[in-house]
């Protein structure tokens, strides 16, 4: 296979550590590739740097001249009052076709992403067929290689599992960043991790996913022995440089020179392994044994005189782990609201056991102040958390969740999404819980947080009811389902 966009020697930093150093890659016509990382690693960015739309510090880039490049952004923007057709029609005004084939590769390819009225505003879609919509406009250039930063953010699983399809069948490459486990094993025949842990801040493997995660499980070992075998040989020669202070001649000056650059070495091996920590994510229990935590008969609701749900019953016990399951719309948020006791039922009824409490965490993590500090929504009063027990000092709390002591005075609103995400975490780990309702945790949390999390939540012994996208988690953690087909059905399996 070609190679259709090559980067040799790329190197990109902010702040004082590098992103990435010496970057070397090939992407090859047909390559589909799965592009992975801890949250803040520089994926987005790389994905930026391979379009063209950044410029590294270092390096070069190398697109073949006749390819043609395709880039689908984390967030999808639209010229303000177009419709989807003219969305289409504008992202093709600059290829050099006749107007006929504008029209109709636009109708073809809103047709294959599943829009039916080509007249719609864009302005009006759900965040689902919004994503669908800058994909379209991307396959109407017909691209040799598409770059993909985060594809599956606000897709319901129908639409997932119909961009898996899309992809497997494309006559493209592709390089697609993504922490949908699911989802990376569909579409990738090798992946790349970026992260400061490798030498250089990067990882390839050629395989699936889980060809991947064991070759990466080997380089990080034979790493962690690499780093004791040197701090080994730094203690050592400290020894030996002590003992020798006052026979330091030139003949020895060799070994000291050794010494200094074991001792640099130890210090890079330190930082690398270090960074491959993972948050302590870790939801309190009450401890409550009561056989019957809460009882729904019969709920009902509607949204706009449309019915979400009806008829509904379910009752948690402590080790319930109840998974929502359906399409955008269908009413899996309004559901947990109800079983939070934040809105009413239209119908039926719930009934909860004494002091019964509740942990939510909302979509989109709203209840976050995007205007405080990191030092405050983690520790409100004072500069000292209890958890379990514990009196922990705000730098060694927000430590648990990766974040360094210069970031506690960072606003919130200033984070990544799944610094947020951690934030919201923490906070919700200092309140013991009976009944965890979780509304898309793993939203914007990277893969060794989503372990974690995954890990927590299969040993916290109250209930829990789950709304996610994540069909990983989903399916090891969930020992029950409830299907909403959002038309007011609902089917517990």
């Amino acid at each position: 296979m070609s190679v259709l966009l090559s980067v040799q020697g790329l190197c990109k930093s902010y702040g004082p550590r590098p992103l990435f150093t010496d970057l070397c890659l090939d992407l090859r016509a047909g390559e589909h590739v799965g592009l992975i990382g801890p949250n803040g690693s520089g994926k987005s960015t790389l994905l930026k740097l391979l379009a063209g739309l950044e410029e590294p510090d270092g390096g070069t880039r190398s697109l073949r001249r006749t390819a043609r490049l395709g880039y689908l952004a984390q967030d999808d923007v639209f010229a303000t009052g177009q419709s989807v057709r003219e969305v289409l029609l504008a992202g093709l005004a600059e290829e050099p076709i006749e107007e006929h084939e504008r029209e109709t590769r636009t109708s073809i390819t809103l047709t294959q992403v599943g829009f039916t009225d080509p007249d719609q505003q864009a302005s009006v879609l759900s965040g689902g067929w919004r994503k669908r919509l800058a994909l379209a406009r991307e396959l109407t250039r017909r691209p040799d290689l598409l770059l993909l930063d985060e594809p599956t953010n606000h897709l319901d699983l129908p639409g997932i599992v119909w961009l898996e399809r899309l992809l497997r069948d494309a006559s493209f490459g592709y390089v697609v960043a993504t922490h949908d486990r699911a989802f990376l094993r569909a579409v990738a025949d090798e992946v790349i991790e970026i992260s400061r842990v490798y030498p250089g801040g990067y990882f390839r493997a050629p395989g699936a996913y889980d060809e991947f995660a064991q070759r990466r499980e080997e380089f990080l070992d034979a790493q962690a022995r690499r780093q004791e075998s040197v701090a080994n040989q730094v203690r050592r020669e400290t020894e030996w440089l002590g003992r020798k202070a006052a026979a330091r001649t030139r003949k020895a000056g060799f070994r000291i020179d050794a010494a200094e650059r074991r001792r640099e070495e130890l210090e890079e091996l330190k930082y690398r392994n270090a960074s491959a920590g993972a948050a302590g994510i870790d939801f309190v229990s009450t401890g409550r044994q009561t056989r019957k935590l809460l009882t729904a008969v019969g709920l009902a609701k509607s949204l706009g005189g449309r019915p979400l749900f009806a008829g509904l019953d379910l009752m948690l016990t402590p080790g319930t782990k109840l998974g929502l399951l359906g399409p955008n719309g269908s009413g899996k948020s309004s559901l947990l609201r109800v079983l939070a006791g934040e809105t009413a039922p239209d119908a039926g009824t719930i009934a909860r056991a004494d002091g019964l409490r509740t942990v939510m965490f909302e979509q989109g993590r709203a209840a976050l102040d995007p205007s405080v500090t990191l030092r405050r929504a983690l520790c409100p009063n004072g500069d000292t958390v209890i958890c379990r027990d514990r009196s922990l000092h705000v730098a060694a709390w927000a430590k648990q969740f990766l974040f360094r002591a210069e970031q506690l005075d960072v606003l919130v609103g200033s984070l990544s999404g799944g610094e947020q995400a951690r934030v919201r975490i923490a906070q919700l780990m200092l309140r013991p819980a009976d009944l965890l309702l979780l509304d898309e945790p793993t939203n914007d949390l990277d893969i060794p947080a989503l372990e974690v999390l995954e890990d927590s939540l299969t040993e916290f012994p109250g209930a829990l009811v789950l709304v996610t996208h994540d069909r990983e988690l989903m399916d090891r953690l969930c020992t029950e389902v409830v299907g909403l087909d959002g038309r007011g059905g609902a089917a517990l399996y």
